[in-house]
Formats: C-alpha cells, sequence, structure tokens
C-alpha cells in the first residue's frame, strides 16, 4: 500500500497556504484597486462622448491616484480582501491535490488484479477475513467478528496502511460474502458497505471512514469485498467497550501497544516529513 506523500507533508501545505495569503493582497493592491477605481470613475455612458486621447489621460490619472497617500485606507481594505481570496483559493488547491493523490494512489492499489494479490499471500499490508459477521463454524450471525475486521483496518491506518480481503479465509480460498448478505436488512453490497462503514464509525470514529475505501470484485461466481484503508497521520484509537486501544500491524498480524508506545511511529513520521523540507 502507497501513502499519500503530499498529505503528508505539513510544512509544504502551510508554505503554500503563506505564499497564497501573501500573493493575495499584493494583487488586490496591484489590480484590484486600481481597476475598481478605474471602473467607478469612469463616468459611465456618458464618457462615451469624451475623446478617447481625453478618456487614456484620465485612466491613467485616476490609476496613479489608487496608489497615493490619501488611498491607503482604501488599499489595506483592498489588501485584506486579497488576502481573504487568496487563502480561499490556497485552501481549495490543497484539497484538489490532496483529492487527485488519493485517486492516484487507489488507482494504482485496484490495478493490482486480485487473484494475484490473493496468491501473495497475508502480510504487513495484506490480510484474509473469511466474513464480516457469518460465522462459518458455527453457521449463525456473529456480530462480533465485525470488530476483528476493524481491528485489524485500525492496525493499517495507524501503520503504512493496507489491504483487507473480505470473503477469503486464510488459506487464500475464495469464499465469498453472499453468506454476509444474507444477514443484513438490506442483502446487498450497498447494504454490506454501510454496516461495514458504521462499525469503522462506531469503533474508530467519523475521521478514520475518510481514510477507508470499499470495492467488490466477482471472482470465480463469487462476490469479494476490498477494503483499502490509507495511512493516518494521527493516531487512530479503536474503542473496545469504552476503553480506547491502539492498535498497529506488526507482520501478517495486528498487536495492541500502550499508550506510550502509540504516539512513536506518528512522531517518526513527522521527523521524517520535516527533515525531508530541509
Amino acid at each position: 500500500m502507497h501513502s499519500l506523500p503530499f498529505s503528508g507533508s505539513s510544512f509544504s501545505k502551510k508554505r503554500e497556504l503563506f505564499l497564497h495569503t501573501v500573493i493575495g493582497p499584493v494583487l488586490g493592491i496591484l489590480i484590484l484597486h486600481p481597476l475598481t477605481a478605474l471602473v467607478y470613475g469612469s463616468g459611465g455612458a456618458a464618457a462615451a462622448s469624451v475623446p478617447f486621447a481625453e478618456q487614456l489621460g484620465s485612466a491613467v490619472d485616476r490609476l496613479s491616484a489608487a496608489f497615493e497617500i490619501e488611498m491607503l485606507p482604501m488599499s489595506l481594505a483592498f489588501a485584506v480582501i486579497g488576502g481573504a481570496i487568496g487563502l480561499a483559493f490556497g485552501l481549495y488547491h490543497l484539497r484538489l491535490m490532496a483529492d487527485r493523490q488519493t485517486i492516484r494512489t487507489l488507482e494504482h492499489e485496484l490495478a493490482e488484479e486480485l487473484p494475484l494479490l490473493i496468491a501473495r499471500g497475508e502480510g504487513a499490508q495484506l490480510e484474509f477475513k473469511s466474513s464480516l459477521r457469518w460465522d462459518t463454524r458455527q453457521q449463525r450471525a456473529n456480530r462480533s467478528l465485525q470488530q476483528v475486521v476493524v481491528r485489524t483496518i485500525a492496525g493499517f491506518l495507524n501503520n503504512d496502511g493496507g489491504t483487507l480481503l473480505i470473503g477469503i479465509d486464510d488459506n487464500g480460498h475464495i469464499l465469498g460474502i453472499e453468506a454476509d448478505l444474507k444477514t443484513l436488512k438490506h442483502p446487498d453490497k450497498d447494504g454490506f458497505e454501510r454496516v461495514l462503514m458504521d462499525a469503522i464509525r462506531s469503533g474508530l470514529g467519523g475521521n478514520a471512514c475518510a481514510l477507508v475505501h470499499c470495492y467488490f470484485h466477482d471472482l470465480d461466481g463469487r462476490t469479494i469485498c476490498r477494503v483499502i484503508a490509507e495511512k493516518s497521520l494521527e493516531p487512530i484509537y479503536f474503542l473496545d467497550n469504552g476503553v480506547a486501544r491502539f492498535l498497529l500491524r506488526a507482520g501478517n498480524s495486528t498487536r495492541e501497544l500502550d499508550a506510550r508506545s502509540a504516539h512513536s511511529p506518528f512522531a517518526a513520521r513527522k521527523r521524517i516529513c520535516t527533515a525531508g523540507m530541509r
């Protein structure tokens, strides 16, 4: 699973926002203010009878007057307006770049064919789960299995991200999620995704949902759910009966760390991002 480099650089975000906020006032003073003075001082329709040479000279005078000391309060007002516009545009641009990077990352992950992914076997960034809530041993619905899935996703989020395949057993055999679908109020893919995301929201919080993406594939006549978890830049805690637990993917398993160790991986990520900017 590839991380999102753009979203990982807090310094780059702050620098870009600063540049937009600085450029905005400059443009507001040098362009927006003079143009406003030019438009409001043009005289409207009455100016049509004035010779062009006089109109041109008057326009130059109005543009020059915009930078006189008496117009300083107006210049400051346009600087504030320009700064606000620049900041808004900077935030929009950052959001757009982050969305594009997320799309590119997901496209790269989805480009790998599912059979090849299964053949790789479980590892630090790949996990198989037989089902979301159907207990194959007891042959009945078991909602506690949802918590196992959520724990795995939490481990991926707190590490470098990863892919969870639901409907595949530990040996790579294709089981499908059809048994899960029969236990749902809405027995279809949308209902499955809704239950999964609700479980993530309840166990990990709403912020985690934005980092988890759900896709469905048909393989050998069965439906497989592919869950792609991005790397989180902040610790994600699993709420277990009111107790917040920090889970981290280590090798091909998910382990719980104590509170003192929870922030270590994220502090290291911030040091790496800071070092990369020097």
